[in-house]
């Protein structure tokens, strides 16, 4: 029981930090001095770090030992959420939490591990639905508790609060677990793969998150960028696929339930993880929303996938998983078509609605998907797989915010400059809207900078309205990618195998 609640704290601390600090991202980026834009680079930075750290766990346990390895982990996560708090500049965070990320990579596949080999067979389900609940649980309170620390305390508290957690975690995994360590052999380590792996994708998130700043295309730094990204991308491809121990098994690709499943997983998450960035961005920049208030409209999206996701998991093996995959397509699609129709008037309720209905989705989203994903492939296989599938997930979920809050940007700026030429005194609306803020004892220019600050509510408004709209058309566009796959109840996966590889 006590090894169980230390493996699914140090889950929680880990999937915790992914969620809590988007609430922040204003309050961090205003007192390091940079555009909230730029504190998206906060949230991207660990999940590219964190994806790639995700198919080394493979080798490094092999290595050095699943508990041995998990604890060191578990401690250098503490560390560096120390270092992150005590950050004086935004490129110092970023560098602090590309470290976080690389460190939390093993923490999520190694939990799974050791949870199974602690259990008889016969309760394994029963581990890993207790396991699951860790992981949703953690994206309801890291808004929530994000928001209060940054309105109530201070920023760098969303990650010190990491330090008494992963303490106690490694303290009680050692104590439990360290007699059975696993057996440790040498390995060869693919280290030109891994090298083309961090140049390709580090320089295509560099470039997503640096783009709108330098004008894109127009700039040498991001032409650059996308070449060695484009270059890192074939080479690491060419030797991966020739390499005898390679980081990443691409061959894995050539089966369609795989490629299909990973790519529908994909780019989902990446839609949904971009859309739960930017909502609490336009919450607190433009609708007035403290941290805390965010927070709380937020936290709702993982309490209908509390207590649908054990349904699913019970079900999976008697009902096709492409159905389940389609019907979360369907709501995630209702869902950001709600929030396209939202206005400036919006209220509390208006907008807290359609978080709540996303847990249905959510439920309904990782087990079938990777049961698809998954399915058909032989047990030796499964951990590279489950591997591969994670890091493509993550990444995803980087690119995903860095696209959406670019998007956004651009998008505002356009309706910015549509409303801005209705704004002139040849316009009744614009000359009533001046005398009535004259009379409420306003400058002229004050007057203009009123209005001028409507107009850009109301243009970031429509943006985010464009970006709800068109994700909520990609997620209809993802269901005939499923039912691409090919579903057979001979090769689908135990949902106890499914459940876990999230």
């Amino acid at each position: 029981m006590w090894g169980t609640l230390a493996l699914s704290a140090a889950t929680f601390m880990n999937v915790l930090d992914t969620s809590i600090a988007n609430v922040s991202l204003p309050a961090i980026a205003g007192d390091l001095g940079v555009s909230p834009n730029q504190g998206t680079w906060i949230i991207t930075s660990f999940g590219v770090a964190n994806a790639i750290a995700v198919p080394l766990t493979g080798w490094l346990s092999q290595r050095f030992g699943q508990v041995r390895l998990f604890v060191t982990s578990v401690m250098l996560f503490v560390i560096t959420s120390w270092l992150c708090g005590l950050a004086p500049n935004m490129t110092t965070l970023i560098f602090f939490r590309v470290l976080q990320g690389l460190v939390a990579g093993p923490l999520i596949p190694l939990s799974q591990s050791l949870l199974l080999s602690s259990y008889p067979k016969a309760l394994a389900g029963v581990a890993m639905a207790l396991w699951s609940m860790t992981t949703l649980v953690a994206p309801v309170l890291g808004p929530l508790l994000g928001g209060w620390i940054t309105d109530n305390i201070s920023w760098p508290w969303i990650f010190f609060i990491n330090i008494p957690v992963g303490f106690g975690a490694a303290f009680v995994t050692w104590s439990i677990f360290h007699k059975r360590e696993s057996l440790t052999k040498k390995l060869p380590i693919d280290s030109v793969g891994l090298t083309l792996l961090v140049l390709w994708v580090g320089a295509l998130q560099i470039m997503l998150d640096k783009g709108q700043e330098l004008d894109w295309f127009h700039s040498g730094e991001v032409v650059a960028l996308g070449i060695v990204a484009f270059v890192g991308l074939i080479a690491f491809v060419i030797w991966e696929l020739t390499e005898e121990h390679p980081v990443v098994d691409l061959t894995l690709f050539k089966r369609r339930n795989f490629w299909a499943g990973a790519l529908a997983l994909s780019v989902g998450y990446g839609l949904f993880f971009g859309n739960v960035v930017l909502l609490p961005l336009w919450l607190q920049q433009y609708m007035g929303y403290t941290a805390t208030q965010a927070g709380m409209i937020m936290a709702p999206v993982g309490l209908l996938a509390l207590l649908l996701s054990p349904v699913v998991g019970k079900s999976i093996g008697s009902v096709d998983p492409r159905r389940f995959s389609a019907f979360a397509f369907l709501v995630f699609a209702l869902v950001l078509w709600m929030r396209s129709n939202f206005n400036v008037q919006a209220d509390f309720t208006t907008i807290l609605i359609p978080t709540i209905v996303q847990g249905v989705a959510m439920a309904f989203f990782f087990i079938p998907l990777v049961t698809i994903t998954l399915s058909g492939i032989s047990p030796d296989r499964i951990p590279a797989a489950s591997g591969l599938s994670n890091f493509v997930r993550i990444t995803a979920g980087s690119f995903g915010t860095s696209i959406a809050t670019t998007i956004w940007q651009d998008r505002a700026a356009m309706h910015h400059a549509q409303i801005s030429e209705y704004v002139n005194l040849g316009s009744t609306a614009t000359n009533n809207a001046l005398s009535g803020l004259a009379g409420a004892g306003l400058t002229h220019e004050q007057a203009l900078g009123t209005i001028d600050r409507m107009a850009n509510q109301q243009a970031y408004m429509l943006a985010a309205n464009d970006v709800f709209y068109v994700s909520a058309l990609i997620f209809l566009a993802l269901i005939p990618l499923v039912y691409l796959t090919r579903h057979s109840k001979a090769d689908a996966i135990s949902a106890d195998a499914a459940a876990g590889a999230h």
